[in-house]
């Protein structure tokens, strides 16, 4: 049976190549070799259970996957992260031919819940599923889907098909009929992550691709998609300042002023600088463990710690990466470095849904004893 560690040791290998082609990744190339080799590795399937072919492997051992991947690459991690996310649901509700097919690396997964029509607020979808004998017909305009052109099938929310309630969990096959990407992505950071708004116009679909009961997809948003995504966003952000604070520091220990003789960490403003960046990494990393001790043991704040999560992930990300910009100066704008690329990756945390300011709403209604919803 696989550990942790034997699939970290699996991992480094295929994360020193990832680093390799980051650059290449960032000019918008979707990260086709690292994803095809994490497939044929078996950590597509970290989190499948072992009865159909998984690794068995929980929570834990994704957000270590995903926080060293984005050591390497922050685009690549973001694919991965988006994975897992889809992948919990279909290990949940999916049935046992998808499941193998992702343990075998010839299933990759993501999310489609962002909507133009609800914007952040995901778990109200305005998307429709209408019943058609055995069948469902979808019409929706989704916002953002990570991998849109790559995927093999969509998680997808709408309303509900006959019953009540906010939503209903489809797998949609991404060659369906009647789907179609609407621009290709190109944004800010995360480059390579095929990001791209998708219409579906009158896409039929088996109503047994359903994934959990009609009417009950916020269940299933609330207990599978929102802990697996907020842990495995906060382990992109963990893995973007592991990176800046790693080159900063090697920038500021090899880096002279020759007249002087001394380094750039010879000066204590350099050194502080750095000391809060690291500081505020290891935080970020020790709330990251005690949120996944949480959801492990069923403690009684393990859900305030999911919302708690991906809002400092989020934020630290954006203060780390912005100080490792200012530490190394000129320098930090030269695509080599890689400090400006973990700088524009950290951007999207914030306003990636649940946004930061709606996990802040979240948060505060928790702490005061008001309903979230």
């Amino acid at each position: 049976m696989s550990t942790l560690d034997s699939v970290l040791a699996t991992l480094e290998p295929i994360a020193t190549d990832i680093a390799a082609q980051a650059g290449h990744v960032d000019q918008g190339h979707f990260p086709t070799a690292a994803i095809d080799a994490l497939g044929k590795a078996g950590l597509l399937g970290l989190t499948i259970p072992v009865a159909n072919g998984g690794l068995g492997l929980g929570l834990d051992a994704a957000s270590a996957v995903v926080e060293r991947i984005a050591r390497a690459c922050g685009s690549t991690a973001m694919v991965v992260c988006m994975h897992y996310a889809g992948a919990a649901v279909i290990a949940t509700h999916g049935n046992a031919t998808t499941q193998r097919a992702i343990a075998e690396g010839r299933h990759l997964s993501t999310l489609a819940f962002s909507e133009a029509g609800s914007r952040s607020h995901f778990w109200a979808p305005m998307s429709s599923a209408r019943p058609d004998g055995d069948n469902v017909v979808l019409d929706a305009a989704k916002s953002w889907i990570t991998t849109a052109s790559h995927a093999t099938a969509y998680v997808w929310s709408s309303r509900p098909a006959v019953d009540e309630g906010f939503s209903t969990i489809w797998l949609v096959p991404r060659t369906a009929a009647g789907l179609s990407v609407v621009a290709p992505y190109d944004g800010l950071g995360l480059r390579g992550n095929d990001s791209s708004p998708v219409r579906a116009e009158g896409v039929t679909i088996p109503a047994g691709n359903r994934l959990g009961p009609d009417g009950k997809g916020f269940d299933v948003m609330m207990g599978v998609v929102l802990p697996t995504f907020n842990v495995l966003s906060a382990s992109v952000s963990l893995g973007l300042c592991n990176a800046t604070v790693a080159g900063t520091a090697a920038h500021a220990a090899g880096t002279r002023h020759e007249q002087a003789g001394t380094s750039l960490a010879d000066l204590p403003t350099i050194r502080a600088s750095i000391a809060r960046m690291k500081m505020r990494t290891d935080m970020l990393h020790t709330l990251l463990g005690d949120t996944l001790v949480a959801l492990a043991t069923g403690r009684a704040d393990g859900m305030l710690r999911v919302l708690e999560i991906k809002a400092a992930g989020g934020e630290t990300a954006l203060e780390v990466t912005a100080a490792g910009m200012r530490v190394c100066g000129g320098a930090a704008y030269r695509k080599e470095l890689g400090v400006e690329r973990s700088f524009r990756d950290a951007q999207a945390a914030s306003v990636m849904g649940p946004t930061t300011d709606v996990l802040y709403d979240f948060i505060g209604k928790a702490v005061t004893g008001l309903p979230l919803f």
